[in-house]
């Protein structure tokens, strides 16, 4: 079921089987996506890492990660487009931003619990009947009920990732550094540079997230160098010594050492493993 409104607002709601899976593989600009798989064993590979998904997971995408799909038994998705509604610009609405979208370095997975999923069901429920509705109240209506997802789906991954422990300044300090560092990883590299844009000491920032058993933040900036390179090496043909500088290394040399660190094989390996991958594929 899709809703296209007049200034190019665009909404839908399916879901995917096996069978079915090139939706999920058409993702446009500005598009983000929610992903509720209702069945065990889906595998996909994001950003060059494979994940299995089981039933009553949710995990959210945006339309700047790069996934291939393995294999998909079912899954209820969710895709809407920046006109139908911004997180980033309302983000006081929902409080998404930097949690469960344009986050800094991880895949946002959350696993319902029986209450949870009963909830979400209902909404989901009432999010396709109205699909359905052809009045001038649609737009809102639906608007409406996917904040309400939207806003679940926070309050559990906060839960999930131990952020309701903290309080809510800090939640947006860890929101907002999530938010720079997915806007400004390739020039900026050290925990001092966001810190100066957050109004706040990098000690500060250190100490935030080592309340919620976090990665450090400078771990979590070199984690979304590593998704960017992992994303530049496996689905484009660029060579090596273009992605190292694209994300800030000066020489191959550098970004490979920094690569192999943290990956564990070098650009060059990972790469021929990509694309062995996909002709395998």
């Amino acid at each position: 079921m899709k809703y296209t409104g007049k200034t190019n607002e665009y909404f839908e709601v399916t879901e995917v089987e096996t069978h079915d899976c090139t939706i999920l593989n058409t993702t446009e600009n500005g598009q983000l996506l929610l992903l509720w798989f209702v069945s065990d064993g889906n595998r996909m590979t994001i950003d060059g890492v494979t994940y299995t998904f089981d039933t009553d997971q949710i995990v959210c995408l945006t339309e700047f990660h790069k996934f291939i799909t393995h294999e998909i038994n079912g899954l209820k998705l969710l895709k809407f487009n920046r006109p139908f509604y911004c997180v980033v610009n309302h983000d006081s609405e929902v409080g998404c931003r930097g949690v469960l979208y344009f986050g800094s370095a991880n895949v946002p997975r959350m696993q319902l619990t029986e209450k949870d999923a009963s909830i979400i069901t209902t909404v989901w429920e009432m999010l396709c009947i109205e699909m359905s509705s052809t009045d001038n109240l649609q737009l809102e209506m639906l608007q409406m009920m996917l904040k309400r997802i939207l806003i679940l789906c926070t309050r559990i991954y906060k839960q999930q990732n131990s952020l309701n422990q903290i309080n809510q300044a800090q939640v947006d300090i860890i929101r907002q550094f999530n938010f720079l560092v997915e806007q400004h990883f390739r020039e900026k590299h050290t925990v001092g540079e966001y810190a100066d844009l957050l109004y706040k000491s990098p000690k500060t920032l250190s100490n935030v997230f080592k309340k919620v058993g976090s990665k450090t933040p400078l771990e979590l900036i070199h984690n979304r160098k590593m998704i960017e390179a992992r994303r530049l090496l496996h689905h484009t043909d660029a060579n090596i010594s273009d992605i190292g500088y694209d994300l800030g290394f000066n020489d191959i040399q550098a970004f490979s050492r920094f690569f192999k660190k943290n990956e564990g094989i070098s650009p060059s390996e990972f790469k021929e493993k990509g694309t062995k991958g996909k002709i395998a594929n």
